[in-house]
């Protein structure tokens, strides 16, 4: 059998260098390391890694003409399956997806499909070229998509392409959601997102900015425009707060404010742009997800001395990406695990002084289905701090919701659906986290694409 040569690393640029600047960090694969790559795929003929993959890519496909050396045609395959490859082969999980379903990760390193995703789209970009799907002939039927963020950016590309009238509404300035808002800089470039959503415009699409569905125009107004359907795509960005004393205190910020402000207000640019961020010089962050060390690496850019992640559970309960917690720990963050904070204390001024935390340990799976956090009596401690960023999640934002009393919703406020995005009203479907809750950006774009489904055959209907 022909030896397969080992998976080539991604290069880096070096921690030292990296905590001094929004760079993104990942460099990205030469044409030499996606050569090597794509000639270890076999080629499977039964393919595990396509299901693994919440959009169906053809992943052995687009990494044949790689290996081919034919570039625009392979960014032009795999946009057939998806419209924002550049996006997902940074920011998506592939390691628990498709990498994970890959035959050769049985033995060796699977193929790194999302680093040859990357390269593909990188290389359009960097030829200047814009690969766009082909389009049905018009049908002038309107869809209105609300929210730009994956779901959203998924759906209204489907639509497009099968002949609709499609215009996305975004309550921010800039396109993306919390492409744009939530993930920094040095994850995924903003140049990358506006980009990408251009291949949108080319397909078509109309985007409205500053317009909050629920407070601008509701879906009834919407319908009085000749809307026939509607996608709801607005995620789940209301921040989840701590029950204990002290969040009143100067300086308790929550992960959306902190991550808005440096990601789509510019604010590590100041005075550039007029959004300033005074955090302190030592930073303790609660949680332990994709959010949280987000937050804590922005923070670190910001010139701080000292980060601090505290998390309630252990290591191996965290959800982060393993390679965020990789590339944190390179950077010097402090983590303390199973470790719970109880009360922030502050100084005379009513700024953060100190947070107070307990000591767990771990007892049997919750519904979660990771070890429960069991409290340690008499084991409570003070760290010292400026600032303290509750990264514990986010829920449903109801400024939409509410203006729609007969549209059926979780306990928890989330819009109810079937497995095709179909709420209880007819012309109303739903997708992403303001369905599941937070969830990854590849299975928003999931759900956008079988809403977009559902919504052709009940246009057709």
């Amino acid at each position: 059998m022909k030896k397969l040569l080992l998976r080539p690393k991604m290069p880096e640029q070096d921690p030292q260098k990296r905590i001094a600047n929004f760079d993104e960090v990942p460099l990205g694969y030469t044409e030499e390391m996606a050569q090597i790559e794509a000639n270890r795929c076999l080629q499977c003929a039964d393919p595990k890694c396509i299901g693994g993959c919440p959009v169906n890519i053809d992943i052995p496909g687009f990494i044949k003409l790689i290996k081919e050396k034919e570039y625009r045609k392979s960014i032009e395959y795999i946009k057939e399956f998806n419209i924002l490859p550049a996006i997902c082969g940074r920011v998506c999980p592939q390691e628990v997806q498709c990498e994970q379903a890959c035959i050769l990760g049985k033995k060796k390193d699977p193929i790194a499909i999302g680093a040859l995703e990357r390269f593909i789209a990188d290389w359009e970009l960097i030829n200047s070229l814009k690969a766009c799907p082909d389009c049905k002939p018009p049908n002038n039927i309107k869809v209105a998509v609300i929210g730009s963020g994956p779901a959203g950016l998924t759906c209204a590309a489907d639509l497009a392409r099968k002949g609709y009238n499609v215009t996305i509404f975004e309550a921010f300035h800039e396109g993306g959601g919390v492409l744009v808002y939530g993930i920094p800089e040095f994850r995924l470039p903003k140049e990358i997102v506006k980009d990408e959503i251009e291949t949108l415009k080319m397909l078509g699409v109309k985007i409205e900015y500053n317009k909050i569905i629920g407070k601008i125009l509701t879906i009834g107004d919407l319908r009085d425009m000749e809307f026939k359907a509607f996608f709801i795509g607005v995620g789940a960005g209301l921040p989840i707060m701590l029950k204990m004393p002290g969040l009143n205190l100067n300086g308790v910020v929550t992960a959306n404010e902190l991550l808005t402000r440096a990601n789509l207000m510019k604010a590590y640019k100041f005075p550039e742009y007029d959004t300033p961020i005074n955090i302190g010089k030592v930073i303790t962050v609660v949680g332990g997800g994709n959010v949280a060390l987000d937050s804590a690496r922005v923070a670190l850019r910001l010139g701080v001395d000292k980060v601090i992640v505290v998390y309630r559970r252990s290591e191996a309960e965290m959800p982060a990406r393993k390679a965020e917690y990789h590339h944190a720990k390179e950077e010097g963050i402090e983590f303390k695990f199973l470790t719970n904070p109880i009360e922030i204390i502050g100084d005379d001024y009513s700024n953060v002084k100190q947070l107070k935390v307990l000591k767990m340990k771990l007892g049997e799976p919750d519904d979660s289905g990771r070890r429960r956090p069991i409290p340690i009596e008499n084991s409570d401690f003070l760290i010292p701090t400026d600032t303290i960023i509750l990264a514990i999640g986010t829920r449903a934002n109801p400024i939409l919701t509410k203006t729609l009393p007969n549209l059926k919703l979780n306990k928890y406020g989330y819009i109810e659906t079937d497995e095709l995005g179909r709420t209880n009203i007819k012309d109303i479907f739903a997708g992403g986290d303001i369905v599941t809750g937070s969830a990854t950006v590849i299975s928003a774009m999931g759900a956008g694409r079988n809403a977009a489904k559902a919504i052709d055959e009940y246009l057709k209907s």
